[in-house]
């Protein structure tokens, strides 16, 4: 599977790039330069994260799928089961 960011999250992330590297590291750089660290970060580390979070998605949905019978499962032939049923005569 391919990773890739949407255009404006592309641009968001290239700012906040560019941002990062002056306020912490005390470096201007480009575009370009910024471009090419969100790059490797996409192809590098994305997919540990991606992988991450399908995993985290299976576990939640295994979780909800294993707790459905109990929560949406409706008891059958319990009618007589209750003993406030009213019977006709």
């Amino acid at each position: 599977m391919n990773i890739s960011l949407a255009e404006d999250a592309t641009k968001k992330s290239i700012a906040s790039i560019r941002r990062y590297f002056k306020d912490e590291l005390d470096q201007d750089i480009g575009d370009l330069k910024a471009g090419l660290v969100l790059e490797f970060f996409i192809r590098e580390i994305a997919p540990s994260v991606y992988n991450g979070a399908i995993s985290d998605a299976q576990i939640f949905l295994r979780e909800r799928v294993g707790d459905l019978e109990g929560v949406c499962a409706v008891p059958e032939f319990s009618f007589w089961d209750t003993p406030a049923v009213r019977r006709k005569r």
